[in-house]
C-alpha cells in the first residue's frame, strides 16, 4: 500500500495542475481564482481592465502558494519527517521550504509594485499606455475597453485560459497570467496554421482550429498568436475591419459541411475501387458539370440485413465532391454525430446507400 507521503504527493500535484490550467470540472465546482475572490476582483462585465488587473495578480498571488501548501501539507502527511521544524528537516526538504518562501514574497513585492499610482505599474496598465494619446493616459484608453466590452455585439470565444475578444476597436487575448490587447486600426491579422483533430468532446465529427498571428504597425505592442474554432471564422471576420491573410498552405474550413466533405472523401478513398466497364465513357458530372463523374455506388453491405442499403443501378453521373454534398444535404444538422453511419437515397433512382457503398473509379 503506498504511504501517506506517497498519496498525497500524488493527490496534491493533481489539484495543483487543475488549479493552474483549471479544466471544466473545477470550473463546475467553483475552484478557481476568479471564483474564490470574486468579491474583491468585482465583475468583468461592469469593468473589464480593474477586474483584469487584479484577477491577473490574484492569480499570480495564488499560484506562487501552491509549493507553501505543499510543505505544509507534508508536515501532516509525514510528520516523522518533522518538517514543521525547518531546521531538522532532512536533505532536500530545506532548500525547497526556502524556494516555497521565496515565491510569495517574491509575488508579493512584485504586487506592491503593480499596484503603486492605482495599478500604473501593471504589465496591462503599460501595454494601454502605449495606446494612449500624447495628451490622455492609460485609463483613458481602458476606459474606452470597458464600454465596448459591455456591448452585446462583441466578437468572445475561447476556453477561460485563453480568450479572445474582439470588440469595434480592440482585438483581446486573455490568457491566465496577461492579457495581450491591440487596436484594429493597427494590426495585420495572418492565418499561420490549421490544425484538424479528428476526436472532439462535442462532436464525433473531426474539428479544425486556426491559429492567427495578430501584429501591431505600434511597435511598443508585442504580437500575439489567437486559436479558434475554424467554424467560428466567419463571424470573426465579421467584427474585423482589417482583413486577414492566409499562409498559402493553409485551408480553412469554415464550417460543419467543409469538415464533412473532406472526411467524407477521406473515408471513400480506403474503398474499394469500382472497374469501369470499357465499353462505357465517363461525361461530366450531372451536379456541377465541371468535374467528371467519378464515384459508382456499390452496395457493399455483406451481413444479412445490416444496414438499409440497396444496391444502386444508376451508372456513373457524379463527382465526389457533389455525392459528398448531396449525402451531407440529407443529415439532420442537430444531430452531426449521425452523419457518418447514416443512409440516404440515391439522388437519381433513390437506392439507399452509405458512406461504405460509394467506390471511386479507375
Amino acid at each position: 500500500m503506498d504511504s501517506p507521503e506517497v498519496t498525497f504527493t500524488l493527490a496534491y500535484l493533481v489539484f495543483a495542475v487543475c488549479f493552474v490550467f483549471t479544466p471544466n470540472e473545477f470550473h463546475s465546482a467553483g475552484l478557481t481564482v476568479q471564483n474564490l475572490l470574486s468579491g474583491w476582483l468585482g465583475s468583468e462585465d461592469a469593468a473589464f481592465v480593474p477586474y483584469h488587473l487584479r484577477r491577473t495578480t490574484a492569480t499570480m498571488l495564488c499560484h506562487s502558494l501552491l509549493p507553501l501548501g505543499y510543505y505544509v501539507g507534508m508536515c501532516f502527511a509525514a510528520s516523522e519527517k518533522q518538517l514543521y521544524v525547518p531546521s531538522q528537516a532532512p536533505g532536500i526538504w530545506k532548500p525547497f521550504l526556502l524556494l516555497a518562501v521565496i515565491l510569495p514574497a517574491a509575488a508579493c513585492i512584485l504586487t506592491r509594485a503593480w499596484s503603486q499610482d492605482h495599478w500604473a505599474g501593471h504589465p496591462l496598465a503599460r501595454t494601454l499606455a502605449h495606446h494612449a494619446l500624447p495628451q490622455s493616459g492609460w485609463r483613458a484608453v481602458a476606459s474606452s475597453i470597458n464600454t465596448e466590452f459591455r456591448r452585446v455585439d462583441k466578437f468572445a470565444t475561447g476556453a477561460p485560459g485563453a480568450r479572445v475578444i474582439v470588440t469595434d476597436s480592440w482585438v483581446m487575448k486573455v490568457t491566465t497570467y496577461h492579457v495581450h490587447v491591440a487596436q484594429q486600426q493597427d494590426v495585420h491579422l495572418t492565418v499561420t496554421e490549421s490544425r484538424q483533430h479528428e476526436l472532439s468532446p462535442d462532436s464525433t465529427l473531426p474539428v479544425q482550429f486556426l491559429t492567427i498571428r495578430v501584429a501591431s504597425t505600434n511597435p511598443h505592442v508585442e504580437a500575439f498568436d489567437i486559436r479558434l474554432n475554424s467554424a467560428e471564422y466567419g463571424e470573426l471576420c465579421e467584427k474585423l475591419q482589417a482583413p486577414i491573410r492566409s499562409a498559402a498552405h493553409v485551408v480553412i474550413h469554415q464550417s460543419l459541411s467543409d469538415l464533412f466533405l473532406e472526411t467524407f472523401a477521406s473515408l471513400v478513398e480506403v474503398n474499394p475501387a469500382y472497374s469501369l466497364p470499357s465499353s462505357q465513357e465517363l461525361e461530366a458530372c450531372i451536379g456541377c458539370m465541371q468535374a467528371r463523374a467519378a464515384v459508382k455506388l456499390v452496395k457493399m453491405c455483406q451481413e444479412p440485413g445490416a444496414g438499409q442499403c440497396q444496391q444502386c443501378y444508376c451508372r456513373p453521373m457524379w463527382c465526389l465532391a457533389c455525392m459528398g454534398r448531396w449525402f451531407a444535404s440529407r443529415q439532420d444538422p442537430q444531430r452531426p454525430e449521425t452523419w457518418l453511419a447514416s443512409c440516404v437515397p440515391c439522388p437519381t433512382c433513390r437506392a439507399r446507400f452509405c458512406i461504405l457503398d460509394v467506390c471511386t473509379i479507375r
